[in-house]
């Protein structure tokens, strides 16, 4: 990965300052720069080291639906009495996540409901094609693999499941086979006679490696002329200018900001607006199995044990589980290594866990399952987060919307793609948010 740059004391000709150098920051920061705006890049890692590091790399464009779903309500008390289940909920962590919660479950209301479906829809069905625009434009074509995905099921009382989704994605659109076990055996031979079948996803897809992708978006985003900046910003301010941002060694004053740092947005958002955003973490885990390459065709996904497996150009990616315990508490790696216990049986033989490396990242999740995709503060403040599992999926596509944006003459746009109204802030109410000033985004 290509170095950062170093820091000068301040940065008075930056058009945009965009706090967070994950996918979606990095995408958006070369788009905006090829409309010929000064963007400076700043985070406390380096590009990519977040959770984009280790997403699935699954172009998730078949998951329309929120996380809020009465389907998985329907399993949630197993589920969460299981500690190493695929959802895990951290009882200490409780108290400061039952508001989010709450409003999770309102979201099953069938208004609501609805709107986050169709929000998801919207993004997903734009989100490949400007993938490929973007990877096209760096000469990257190659980093993605549209070939569809699969999800597989094992046991008979699964196939009524099975049944069930497919309807419910056909119409909504999704592009959806069902395979039989000898369809399946034929695309991935090596996984065990024991599968029934499942359903191929034609419109997915994957990408190599997620962090050879950023790298290759960085090196081009350097050659554009953005700058990159390892440093932390710690608090903002909104000022006649445009935007102060204080940093731990520094202040930044550009014309706008972008916040894009994930999980960590929520309260560098309240200090620049004033409004309270209804962010929490997703904590995922992966497994990274370098000695199995070329194991599948495709990801593959099981129904029954509620995990994906990426095929890479470094190995076998094992990926999935969600557990609720906040940005501080440590990791607990055992949820990773139990993706492994999880692929027992799927294959003909076991997979090869010799070398694997576990990984823990906190995805940023909204109650609704939609991010924010805005700009408020009369401009002065940009929006781009809050992407969920779907993160990866969405970066190309939220990076040309914010480009939209920030080229706009004003907040109603009219050019072609996803209307930006379901992910506009304002959605979540006037809600002012008591954030102190002064102490790092990330510590709070």
């Amino acid at each position: 990965m290509a170095q950062y740059s170093t820091p000068s004391a301040c940065f008075n000709d930056t058009d945009i300052a965009i706090v967070g150098a994950g996918i979606i920051g990095v995408a958006c920061a070369l788009s905006l720069r090829r409309r010929g705006l000064r963007v400076l890049v700043m985070d406390r890692q380096e590009p990519g080291k977040g959770a984009s590091y280790g997403n699935a790399g699954h172009m998730a464009t078949e998951q329309i639906f929120p996380v809020a779903d009465a389907m998985i309500l329907k399993r949630l008390p197993g589920m969460l009495m299981n500690p190493m289940g695929p959802l895990r909920l951290d009882w200490k962590y409780l108290p400061q996540a039952l508001p989010w919660f709450t409003r999770l479950l309102l979201n099953l209301r069938p208004e609501p409901y609805r709107a986050s479906v169709a929000g998801i829809r919207a993004l997903n069905e734009a989100s490949i094609a400007a993938w490929r625009r973007l990877l096209s434009s760096i000469g990257g074509s190659h980093l993605l693999k549209d070939d569809g995905s699969m999800l597989v099921f094992e046991q008979s009382e699964s196939a009524a499941a099975i049944d069930v989704l497919q309807r419910r994605m056909a119409e909504h659109g999704i592009p959806v086979e069902r395979w039989q076990r000898e369809s399946v055996a034929a695309a991935a031979p090596q996984l065990s006679s024991h599968i029934l079948g499942g359903l191929f996803f034609p419109a997915t897809g994957h990408v190599v490696d997620p962090y050879r992708v950023i790298d290759a978006l960085v090196v081009a985003a350097k050659k554009e002329g953005v700058i990159f900046s390892q440093e932390e910003v710690i608090s903002g301010r909104i000022t006649d200018a445009g935007v102060s941002l204080k940093t731990e060694k520094r202040q930044v004053d550009a014309d706008r900001v972008l916040i894009a740092c994930g999980a960590h947005s929520a309260s560098l958002t309240a200090e620049l607006t004033g409004k309270h955003v209804p962010l929490d973490t997703e904590r995922g885990y992966h497994l990274m199995l370098p000695r199995e390459i070329g194991r599948l065709p495709f990801a593959v996904t099981s129904l029954e044990r509620r995990f994906i497996m990426t095929p890479m150009e470094t190995g076998l990616r094992l990926g999935g589980t969600v557990e609720f315990a906040g940005l501080v508490r440590p990791p607990n790696m055992q949820r990773a290594w139990q993706l492994h216990r999880l692929s027992q049986g799927l294959f003909d033989t076991d997979l090869d866990i010799e070398e694997a490396t576990p990984w823990m990242g906190f995805r940023p999740s909204l109650p609704d399952s939609l991010p924010i995709i805005d700009r408020v503060a009369d401009g002065r403040v940009m929006l781009a987060f809050g992407h969920h599992h779907l993160g990866l999926t969405q970066a190309a596509i939220t990076a040309e919307l914010i480009t939209r944006l920030a080229c706009a003459e004003s907040s109603s746009v009219t050019q072609e793609g996803p209307s930006l109204r379901p992910y506009q802030l304002e959605r979540f109410g006037q809600g002012r948010c008591r954030t102190r000033v002064g102490k790092s985004i990330r510590d709070r």
